[in-house]
């Protein structure tokens, strides 16, 4: 049955759905901030669809039916990420629980010197981010900490957010837990540890070039060493039962991504591992989630199942390391989901109306070599992150936009997902306005614009992924493992 629009909507008109979300995407944030996420872009999602099937349907004449067929496909070619994320909700808890991420903090810290306090918080923040798969987090806990710390030491603001940022993003972009990499790699249709390792080729060189620039910075300042790294390291042992056992876990996790066992099975025997952990090293923690009086099987139980599904609170006496151990577990992952299947409501209205190919028509014409096409997939990248404010519509967008593009063109869909990583996800905090420039600048209490020039792998990396297929190293075509730029 063909279902091909009667009459392709021009490029402007394909854009006024569009345009609605941007709008009406912009007052939403303007009046919840941060909190746009918990309902209200969903809202505008849903709105912008209705907009995209009213056109569709009066101006394209296409069936009510073939834009519901065109959304459930859509949906339905993301179940397999929305799974993934309700299982890094359930991982990330009980990581953290289990005392795995404090582990790996508190190791972490005792690298930390004055001349490579940059480079170290880079580093750091980095480490927790891939453990935790959240830049948020990471920014929102041990980035406060070693705000403080640098600001001791004499650094300026601007500086520190800088380092912390850029190694915050550079985990998250990379890490298996991170909704955004999963995201990415859902939309384009790539395997989850085949995008992560095609992403190595243009995160690992700009990560290198980032910490060269903060060791640099780091010996040409005079700092003082700081007992505030004692005392968060001090509050970390009185919480949990630190231990070299349980780097087990993410030994274990990282040996199951190399030998590439599927994602869905990798997260969940970490996730079992893990939870098995916090029943050996943390049972006093797990009583307390629980809320019972009497460390016994049921409050264990009872709290490693709130640790898998629910939001738990450790008090430490310490608001840092209070931040820093609560989780959310599966249920905060909801709203994540939920924008997910709005989102792809969108983008099937506006791939049934004919809209979608209509705006990616105009790209086309710019798209003769390859570094054309990720150039041109870049900068739409950043657009949309200027133009909606919210890394998540961002990614879904501009898969969207593209993916037939680099199917018809040959190339494989892990270009795309890389492209689609190097330009929103680590772009995303770099816009005042977006949901993540908002946030990252609200916590660490520094203007967006003031750590902005220092975020260095936000600002090479979609350089960076421009520079590569310029120069064409390991450009994957689907009917070929590699070829040259030259051959385009």
């Amino acid at each position: 049955m063909d279902h091909t629009p009667a009459k392709i909507p021009s490029p402007l008109l394909s854009l006024v759905p569009i345009l609605v979300l941007v709008a009406l995407l912009f007052v939403t944030i303007r009046t919840f901030g941060s909190d746009a996420l918990s309902g209200g872009s969903q809202v505008v999602l849903l709105t912008a669809t209705a907009v995209c099937c009213l056109i569709a349907m009066g101006y394209s004449k296409v069936r009510w039916k073939t834009i519901e067929l065109a959304m459930i496909n859509n949906i339905t070619g993301v179940a397999t990420a929305l799974i993934i994320l309700l299982i890094i909700g359930a991982l990330s808890g009980s990581w953290m629980i289990s005392g795995v991420v404090p582990t790996l903090i508190y190791y972490g810290m005792q690298i930390i010197h004055p001349s490579f306090f940059l480079a170290s918080t880079c580093i750091i923040c980095a480490i927790v981010s891939v453990m935790t798969g959240s830049s948020w987090t990471t920014i929102a806990t041990i980035g406060i900490a070693l705000l403080g710390i640098g600001q001791a030491q004499g650094f300026e603001v601007g500086w520190i957010a800088g380092a912390i940022i850029s190694g915050a993003y550079f985990g998250d972009k990379i890490s298996p837990l991170s909704d955004t990499t999963v995201l990415a790699a859902s939309v384009t249709d790539t395997p989850l540890f085949k995008h992560i390792k095609y992403m190595m080729i243009t995160t690992v060189p700009s990560m290198l070039i980032t910490l060269a620039i903060f060791t640099i910075a780091g010996f040409t300042h005079e700092a003082t060493a700081s007992d505030q790294i004692a005392m968060y390291s001090a509050s970390l042992r009185e919480t949990f039962n630190i231990s070299f056992w349980l780097l087990i876990v993410p030994i274990v996790t990282g040996i199951l991504i190399a030998k590439r066992v599927p994602s869905i099975v990798t997260l969940f025997i970490s996730t079992t591992l893990a939870g098995i952990f916090a029943l050996i090293f943390q049972p006093h923690l797990l009583q307390e989630i629980s809320g019972l009086p009497v460390q016994d099987m049921q409050s264990q139980f009872k709290g490693l199942l709130m640790t898998f599904y629910g939001s738990t609170g450790i008090q430490t006496g310490n608001p840092d390391l209070n931040d820093l151990v609560s989780t959310r577990g599966m249920g905060g992952m909801m709203n994540t989901i939920w924008l997910i299947i709005c989102a792809m409501c969108f983008g099937g209205a506006m791939t049934a109306s004919g809209m979608l190919g209509s705006i990616t028509s105009v790209f086309i014409r710019f798209m003769k070599r390859t570094v054309g096409l990720v150039a041109s997939t870049a900068m739409s990248g950043l657009f949309l992150n200027i133009c909606t404010a919210d890394q998540y519509i961002s990614i879904i967008l501009t898969g969207n936009m593209f993916k037939d593009i680099y199917q018809k063109k040959g190339y494989e869909s892990c270009l795309l997902s890389r492209t689609t990583e190097d330009s929103v996800t680590v772009t995303s905090v770099l816009v005042p306005w977006n949901t993540c420039g908002m946030t990252q600048a609200t916590i660490l209490g520094v203007a967006t614009l003031t750590y902005l020039p220092y975020c260095f792998f936000n600002l090479i990396s979609p350089l960076m992924s421009i520079t590569v297929a310029a120069i064409g190293y390991k450009i994957k075509r689907t009917n070929e493992k590699t070829e040259s730029i030259a051959t385009d």
